[in-house]
């Protein structure tokens, strides 16, 4: 009798497991499935006036489970339209704001306009056109000049970052007359650059600063102190 039970049990527990495969899906699977529940329960109720004191209860529910947002303008709208979306828009509750349509997520954001520039010199980047563009608004004076020096200054060091050789000023001179539509002209003007060693050994500094994430740092064993320093080989003469 009672392996019987067991066994009645049992089968019992089987034909009511829910597996997540079978399960409806979640349309804002963030609330879990109890909550989802709770609106599919609240859908079918016939009493309107039980329906509205459950629709609140959710949204109490709701606003508990994201505390951080309560503060935020229009927190509560922002709840009662999930709350309709969780629902299909089959529930029908008195709502304190306007109750979204269906149509309203089917709508596709406008296309980003993304900037479609193709400069000539692409080693240099978008940035040191924008820099050539602010420094030609400028008036002339001393402000300017040292922007025009730091701006030549970065076009040289960028164009060592992607060729690894070394340039001559006028080169960058040249590049910058180009790119400023000739307002900038450095091309007789006694103004030098920082050396190329220089530059080359700032490039490979700020390399050695950036780490991926998750990569520990390589250490040399010179700075390693203690039991864990590696011992140096040493030949055992008495060995035949």
């Amino acid at each position: 009798m009672v392996e019987k039970y067991k066994k009645e049990v049992a089968n019992d527990v089987v034909f009511n497991l829910e597996y997540n495969s079978e399960r409806q899906r979640l349309l804002i699977p963030e609330y879990g499935r109890h909550l989802q529940k709770l609106i599919d329960q609240a859908t079918i109720i016939e009493d309107a006036e039980t329906r509205n004191k459950a629709a609140k209860y959710i949204i109490q529910v709701m606003g508990s489970l994201n505390p951080h947002l309560r503060d935020v303008p229009d927190f509560q709208h922002k709840l009662w339209d999930q709350l309709f979306i969780m629902s299909d828009f089959r529930l029908n509750v008195d709502s304190p704001y306007p109750i979204p349509s269906r149509d309203v997520l089917q709508l596709k954001p406008d296309v980003l306009q993304y900037p479609q520039n193709f400069p000539k010199y692409r080693f240099y980047g978008n940035n040191i056109k924008y820099m050539i563009d602010v420094a030609n608004r400028w008036e002339d004076g001393e402000m300017k000049n040292a922007l025009v020096l730091v701006i030549a200054n970065h076009m040289k060091k960028s164009y060592l970052s992607w060729n690894k050789d070394t340039v001559k000023d006028d080169v960058i001179f040249e590049h910058l007359f180009e790119l400023s539509d000739g307002k900038i002209n450095l091309l007789q003007s006694t103004e030098e650059l920082l050396n190329t060693t220089d530059l080359l050994r700032t490039n490979k500094r700020m390399s050695n600063k950036i780490t991926p994430p998750g990569q520990p740092k390589i250490q040399s064993n010179k700075n390693v102190k203690g039991p864990g320093k590696p011992k140096p080989f040493q030949k055992n003469n008495n060995q035949k």
